[in-house]
């Protein structure tokens, strides 16, 4: 698994990529991991043909991970074997079957889970990090809005083997409280250091490096 985004170091994945230009900064910036969504119902949708050009020429300077909701099957696989994403990210109402699919084929995954469905969540094994979201209804993330830390923070302690990802309402204001308060691996973030939908703040990002730095 890469080391950015699963290992105790905190790190900083920037999600909601829609142009290359952004792509270029924040892997100059030192980023660790963006986030390209292939869901077409999100306003930070790029389609597959978009995300090729900026695939391919940020490969191997920052962790591309691939973003599906209920759409990964074969897209996911298809852009994995292109080299065109390094992860893939199970957004929606997918299975533990559909997890089993990628983690089976050795296959990086990332699935992100509404916080107040952590209780019920079953882990699977190893290859594997939990994304934990505010809760979101069918519009599956992106709303800007933080939840009860508390939560992510309880379940990290109580499955100290699974990498955990901090997401939801996140800020270059909140996101030392969020460190101190969760300990996750990464946070990541999309409205939280945009200008406008798909379109990054590189102010934000650098803001955001800095304050997980100090923690680091």
């Amino acid at each position: 698994m890469t080391p950015e985004l699963f290992s105790p170091k905190p790190s900083l994945k920037i999600c909601g990529v829609t142009t290359l230009a952004d792509a270029t900064h924040l892997a100059d910036l030192g980023v660790s991991a963006l986030g390209i969504n292939f869901w077409p119902s999100s306003k930070r949708y790029c389609s597959p043909q978009k995300a090729s050009t900026i695939a391919s020429h940020v490969a191997g300077d920052i962790l591309r991970v691939g973003v599906f909701v209920n759409n990964s099957r074969p897209l996911a696989v298809d852009l994995i074997d292109e080299c065109l994403i390094d992860v893939v990210q199970l957004h929606g109402d997918e299975t533990l079957d559909d997890i089993r699919f990628f983690l089976d084929q050795n296959i990086p995954l990332i699935r992100a889970v509404s916080a107040e469905k952590l209780p019920n969540f079953e882990l699977p094994r190893e290859n594997f990090a939990l994304l934990i979201d505010t809760p979101a209804g069918k519009n599956y993330g992106g709303t800007g809005k933080t939840f009860d830390w508390s939560l992510a923070r309880d379940f990290a302690r109580n499955h100290p083997e699974t990498p955990v990802i901090l997401a939801g309402g996140l800020t270059p204001d909140n996101a030392a409280e969020a460190l101190s308060t969760v300990s996750p691996t990464a946070l990541d973030i999309a409205s939280g250091a945009e200008i406008s939908p798909g379109i990054k703040d590189l102010k934000k990002v650098q803001a955001l490096l800095t304050i997980i730095n100090q923690v680091s």
